[in-house]
């Protein structure tokens, strides 16, 4: 039985939905208020609780061999990045699971002091590398899920909103790729205790992703480019008002203000532990748009 976190996020219902069609038996772990009809639908148990209350997860960890972590934050990375993670990983040891696979974030350990998010995952990674379980830590880059609604609106308008340096590097993973990765990491031997970067095949500029866009629907990108102080802006005009807001966008800043993507060594070495090709960005964002 695997305990799937996050299971209604954007890799955590590509996670379930792979076990599913692997036949494996799956727990889920969601809101009241969340749509996971479709994942019962395929056979998932669901579990309706609530990450911020440790009854609820010691509740949904009785009886499971593999714990999935796969959800996020909003705005409130100490309750749910930190402390959901760790009485996770508690509950794990108390209950012997076989396997512990964490979603992080490429950057984790690069001390980023504005982004709560960052910090509150490295100290569960160093949490849960010293627990004694057996575990794999995945690090992301940007997930190519992610930029379909901006794929979307290219598609209607044309434009493209790129905040901050344009040269800026990314190495922007298929969300299908990563959730392969995930529930993979629990058997392959390579990926045992170990902390691996998650990107594509490719090293892009981020002025790259608007052109992809525009050689799929055969348009010139029309790319606005904003600079970071806009951010700046907001984040302090919010923070009078909502300080969880602040940190949020502290954390948003943090992804615009650098460069995030993996080195062709790290991509050999993840091709040859998983033994599969990594879909490039293009070739993902034309699957799903069927194009």
């Amino acid at each position: 039985m695997f305990l799937v976190t996050g299971a209604t996020g954007g890799i955590g219902r590509k996670v379930v939905r792979l076990l599913r069609q692997r036949e494996q038996s799956v727990r889920v772990f969601v809101r009241l208020n969340s749509r996971y009809s479709e994942l019962e639908h395929r056979g998932a148990e669901i579990f309706i609780g609530d990450l911020l209350e440790e009854k609820d997860i010691q509740k949904a960890s009785r009886g499971v061999r593999y714990i999935i972590s796969a959800h996020g934050s909003d705005s409130d990375a100490l309750s749910l990045d930190y402390r959901a993670n760790i009485e996770l990983i508690d509950q794990a040891k108390a209950n012997g699971v076989e396997h512990f696979v964490f979603i992080s974030v490429l950057g984790a350990d690069r001390g980023y002091e504005d982004a709560p998010v960052f910090k509150a995952k490295r100290a569960v990674e160093r949490y849960l590398a010293a627990s004694g379980l057996n575990y794999t830590i995945l690090r992301p880059s940007g997930l190519a899920s992610n930029l379909l609604p901006l794929v979307e609106r290219f598609r209607e308008t044309g434009l493209y909103l790129l905040v901050g340096d344009r040269k800026n590097r990314t190495s922007i993973v298929s969300t299908d790729d990563l959730a392969r990765i995930v529930v993979d990491s629990v058997t392959v031997e390579g990926a045992r205790n170990q902390i691996l970067p998650v990107g594509g095949p490719e090293i892009l500029l981020r002025e790259d992703i608007p052109r992809i866009f525009g050689r799929i629907f055969a348009k010139e990108p029309v790319i606005i480019n904003s600079p970071l102080f806009v951010i700046d802006g907001l984040q302090g005009a919010l923070g009078l008002f909502n300080p969880q807001i602040q940190k949020a966008l502290g954390t948003y800043r943090t992804l615009l203000a650098n460069e995030f993507f993996c080195t062709k060594d790290e991509i050999a070495n993840l091709e040859v532990i998983f033994n599969f090709q990594l879909e490039t960005l293009e070739n993902f964002l034309r699957r799903y748009l069927a194009v």
